[in-house]
This record gives C-alpha cells, sequence and structure tokens, in this order.
C-alpha cells in the first residue's frame, strides 16, 4: 500500500500506538489501514448412484494453476454468510445446484493471508457445466482423482479428509466429522 484511500496522500508502515504490529498509517488524516485475511469458501459437491460416489471438480481456466483440477471455491464478496459463498461460488464455477451440509475443513494459510473454508455438499441433479473461470467440470471417483494435477495443497488436503471420513464411515458407521489444519507449504503459483 502507497496511498491513504481516505485522503490520498502517502501511507509509512508503523507500529500504531496501542498495537502490537505494523500498519499502513497515513501521516496527513490518521488514517490505520488494516489489512485482514482473505476467505476463500467452497464446497466439496458429490453425487451418489449404484454405490458409487464422485466428487465433482473443476479444471482452473485461470492463474494461479491454470489446467489444474480444483474443487469449486472463491474469494467470499461483502455481504454474504459464508454459505452463500459457496452456494455462489459452486454455482459460478461449475454451473451445479446443491444442497448444502455442515462446514467440512477449515484450513489456514498464513503465508498468503487466507483462510479455506470447504462446506460438504449433495448436487441436486447432474445438469452442471463449466463457468467461465473453468476449462471443465468432471465427476471422479477416489480412484480417478488426478492427485498430481490438484491445484492447490488445501484442496487436496480437503479432499483426503474427505475420503478418510468416508472410508471410516463405511467400516465403523459415524458422520463426517470437521477438519481444521494449518497449511504452511507455499500454495503453488505458475509451473
Amino acid at each position: 500500500m502507497k496511498f491513504c484511500s481516505e485522503c490520498a496522500h502517502p501511507v509509512s508502515l508503523q507500529i500504531p500506538p496501542d498495537d502490537n504490529r505494523p500498519r499502513y498509517v497515513c501521516s496527513q488524516c490518521g488514517t490505520i489501514h488494516y489489512q485482514n485475511p482473505k476467505m476463500v469458501i467452497g464446497s466439496i459437491p458429490v453425487w451418489e448412484q449404484d454405490g458409487e460416489l464422485r466428487i465433482l471438480l473443476c479444471k482452473r481456466a485461470i492463474e494461479p494453476r491454470y489446467g489444474y483440477w480444483t474443487l469449486p471455491a472463491g474469494f467470499m464478496e461483502n455481504d454474504e454468510t459464508t454459505t452463500e459463498a459457496a452456494l455462489r461460488e459452486t454455482y459460478e464455477e461449475a454451473g451445479a445446484r446443491v444442497e448444502l451440509h455442515e462446514l467440512f475443513a477449515l484450513l489456514n494459510v498464513p503465508q498468503v493471508h487466507q483462510v479455506h473454508m470447504f462446506y460438504r455438499a449433495t448436487l441436486r441433479d447432474l445438469d452442471y457445466q463449466a463457468g467461465t473461470e473453468s476449462l471443465e467440470v468432471k465427476l471422479f471417483s477416489e480412484s480417478e482423482i488426478p492427485w498430481d494435477d490438484i491445484a492447490f495443497p488445501t484442496v487436496g488436503q480437503t479432499l483426503k479428509f474427505f475420503f478418510a471420513d468416508l472410508a471410516r464411515i463405511r467400516k465403523e458407521g459415524g458422520t463426517f466429522a470437521l477438519h481444521t489444519r494449518d497449511v504452511r507449504t507455499p500454495m503453488r503459483q505458475k509451473d
């Protein structure tokens, strides 16, 4: 940040009084510009038929990670809830209508100032299509997941959590758990 969004004067990085971390502060009007993590919200859309469960993934049509597979997700907008963001992103990226279930994964990615949240979801029908940010959308069984072509570590981790829970539930019963993790490996950019 170089200029104040309130008065357009230059800002400097300093620790304001009664604070403990550097912030951009305007020396002209005194505005403190707080910068906080961005929320990335998405879903894990599933379809089950004849006992086989498949997950809907999107092949990215944008950078970062153009051409790699991801769950439908994106940045939360102002004036929407996390569930509204998950529904919107699923429809925008995959053209899919889903019934949203509980929050399944919350992953902190401090090095890029983001928090990623994924909700479990069930596809309402098989009428889906790639949105403007997707090259393709496709249903995958666990054995078909293109693990080497997953766009982001948070997506790979969420899928691993999901399939581990599914295996446990099928063997022992029970329900899906809420998973949290700090992902400190670098988020991949361009190859």
